[in-house]
């Protein structure tokens, strides 16, 4: 009899995939991020290169792009970070989305005192400028629309489907489209879709004045603000389109190359399909209207897809770690240069040549005003000023110090 050995079973554990880690999202955060501070922040608001400065009303620039792709990215990071852990995620979100609008807030009210002059009172008290600083304190603001934002978003994608969700940003869009041509405007005699090119008179800034009220406004356009309610829903779409964007990235049946060329086809599909709603409700960032939401999302997937083949395909990564850093902590970033911006450009004051300037004014006339070209000039002041804030980040990430909601 011829005895049979069984070989012995081995069984091999295979560990399950690692979890994709794209660096360029941080790096389209970054370019983002540096990009806000520097169209917020020019050596002079009377000389910028057109690129820098928003559209006058219709169409767009280039800093028309980077609100629109900070509330994509949020979406795409909303995505990622609830992922499968939504155990206790409906508080979760509650509270970064309250707590980002409590910071936009507090942006807007600091120093909590009105520092000029106030009409009919010569000589006011602390107290009065106090008071008068909360009674026209700006309620909307770009940290409040990305806070309320997220919030909607973030509780929409908890409970719908892909298509579900694609039916929602349809709904939002078309929707807001029918209701800033359609519905006539109270005071005007007319529909939407004649005043649209009037921004005083659009249903959008006759909601603002009806809910936020005429002290709360924007100071600068006085009877419209640019994030304010009506205007927020579409923006809702421009985030729920990132969390669709997130859940492409992210899919593990397809290669990093397939997804790429996904989001460049999409991008390019929406960019076209932006262009054409434009002809009938045109492209325009204060109103963020439905065109405006696809154009800027389709340009948005155009740009993450050649941010992901030059860093996570092509490894081309030298230039990348400045917009890492600012990627990482944009928080910081947005709420310290807007702080210091209030500081330099309203608080504190110098006097230069016996005239009493902002220190804002008075670095810039001094140290580039009088060696370049005005424009020149403007844009490298801003430069600085995102240089500068390159440094502090950079130590805190050297720490390790981040702020997160």
């Amino acid at each position: 009899m011829t005895a049979v050995l069984e070989q012995p079973e081995v069984v091999v554990a295979v560990a399950p995939p690692s979890k994709e880690r794209l660096l360029a999202l941080d790096v389209f955060r970054g370019l983002t991020i540096a990009g806000m501070l520097l169209v917020n922040d020019p050596g002079s608001w009377s000389a910028i290169y057109p690129p820098l400065e928003h559209a006058e009303w219709h169409g767009w620039t280039l800093t028309d792009l980077i609100f629109p792709f900070f509330l994509f990215i949020v979406g795409i990071t909303t995505h990622l970070s609830i992922g499968s852990r939504r155990e206790g995620a409906v508080a979760k979100i509650i509270r970064r989305g309250l707590l980002i609008v409590l910071f936009g807030l507090i942006l807007n009210w600091f120093p909590f005192y009105w520092w000029g002059r106030i009409p009919d009172v010569p000589n006011p008290t602390l107290l009065e400028r106090v008071i008068w600083r909360v009674q026209h304190l700006r309620f909307a603001g770009v940290l409040q629309r990305i806070g309320i934002v997220y919030l909607a978003a973030a509780l929409i994608s908890l409970r719908a489907t892909r298509r579900q969700i694609l039916a929602i940003v349809g709904a939002i869009l078309i929707s807001y489209w029918i209701i800033m041509t359609l519905v006539p405007v109270p005071g005007t005699g007319t529909i939407g879709a004649f005043v649209l090119d009037q921004p005083s008179k659009t249903l959008a800034a006759w909601v603002d004045r009806a809910i936020l009220g005429p002290n709360h406004i924007w100071s600068i356009s006085k009877t419209w603000d640019p994030e304010g309610p009506l205007s927020t829903l579409p923006a809702i779409a421009t985030a729920l389109l990132g969390i669709l964007a997130g859940q492409w990235i992210t899919r593990r049946d397809k290669t990093l190359s397939e997804r790429v060329l996904g989001l460049y086809g999409v991008g390019c599909v929406g960019m076209l399909a932006g262009e054409l709603w434009h002809w009938v409700f045109p492209i325009n960032k204060n109103l963020w209207t439905s065109s405006y939401v696809i154009f800027t999302a389709g340009f948005a997937c155009v740009t993450l897809a050649t941010c992901i083949w030059l860093v996570d395909i092509t490894n081309i990564r030298g230039w990348t770690r400045p917009f890492v850093i600012y990627g990482v902590n944009p928080l910081v970033a947005f709420l310290g240069s807007g702080l210091m911006a209030r500081c330099i450009d309203s608080l504190i004051k110098v006097t230069v040549h016996g005239e009493r300037m902002s220190l804002h004014q008075a670095s810039f006339e001094l140290l580039f005003a009088p060696w370049l070209p005005p424009k020149f000039a403007s844009l490298l002041w801003g430069l600085c000023f995102v240089a500068f804030w390159l440094g502090i980040l950079s130590i805190l990430h050297r720490r390790k110090l981040f702020l997160k909601v």
